[in-house]
């Protein structure tokens, strides 16, 4: 089973629930798919085993071979290309490594590809919760993958499209996607099995739960709510809720101990044993959702 953890907007605790939920699963994979800033593992505190770079395929032109007919430049739907009199230009900003250009050139070898780089990719394992409280309770290792975007590349997606390869079909795989609604959650929620919603009860949280709602329903996932900081703000989210008839599977009310604990980098199911019992039945919660 793949679960998306997302919010349509930063801050409301999505990857707190995406590594506690992770960290309270038996056997479970953690892909942190947020790779502009990536911080699951301040939490999960994998010990990295292997690192590699990832990218896209980038057009070389052989401008000896090239006989500037444009078919390559009229087949790119990103503008990356242009034909002048001397030769074809490429805008690599632009260029999405679809390989479209090589695909469609009439001349042998006149468009090859070279990796352009995009970022890292770091894979690991951490320990189970319940491992390090020592309390005879499963203590399975957690499998991570996180990837770093490099500083100035501007492609998300592709580095998004290239982590998720790594989720094992054996484990349930926890997807912490980035915040919003745009491309790369998109691309973090495709395929799915069901998607958490983290959200907090402000007019803020309301109005980009909305945003984030109408997305999943145009990928048609089923998803729920998780309701951070659930005893401050008001009762709007909540009203929706009902309204869209969408199930509030969590509520997490504000703690002094447990917000002291995060900013030390401790899961909130580490610091309160009784976290770790609600984020499994919690998954057993979302186990029940989708088998309906």
């Amino acid at each position: 089973m793949i679960i998306a953890v997302a919010s349509g907007k930063g801050g409301t605790g999505k990857t707190t629930v995406a590594t506690n939920l992770a960290l309270s699963i038996e056997g479970s994979q953690y892909i942190d798919c947020d790779v502009e800033e990536p911080n699951g593992n301040l939490f999960l505190h994998a010990e990295i085993e292997t690192r590699r770079g990832a990218g896209i395929p980038m057009p070389v032109i052989d401008e000896e071979r090239c006989t500037l007919c444009g078919d390559c430049a009229e087949a790119c739907a990103f503008n990356a290309l242009a034909v002048s009199r001397e030769r074809v230009l490429l805008f690599s900003d632009l260029c999405h490594g679809c390989g479209v250009c090589s695909y469609v050139c009439p001349e042998s070898g006149a468009v090859t590809e070279r990796l352009r780089r995009l970022g890292e990719i770091e894979m690991g394992r951490a320990q189970g919760t319940s491992g390090r409280a020592n309390d005879g309770a499963d203590g399975s290792e957690i499998a991570y993958t996180g990837a770093h975007l490099d500083v100035g590349a501007l492609l998300v997606t592709p580095l998004i499209k290239e982590v998720k390869k790594t989720a094992d079909s054996e484990r349930t795989v926890i997807l912490d996607a980035p915040p919003g609604t745009s491309c790369p959650v998109v691309e973090t929620l495709r395929g799915s099995d069901y998607c958490l919603l983290v959200t907090e009860p402000t007019p803020f949280g309301l109005n980009d739960l909305q945003l984030a709602v109408g997305v999943v329903r145009e990928l048609g996932i089923p998803f729920g709510v998780i309701l951070n900081q659930s005893d401050s703000g008001d009762d709007q989210v909540m009203d929706y809720s009902r309204q869209e008839r969408i199930p509030v599977l969590l509520e997490i009310p504000f703690s002094r101990e447990l917000a002291v604990a995060y900013s030390k980098g401790v899961a909130i199911c580490e610091q309160d044993a009784g976290y770790r019992a609600r984020f499994q039945r919690l998954f057993r919660d979302i186990q029940a959702e989708v088998a309906r």
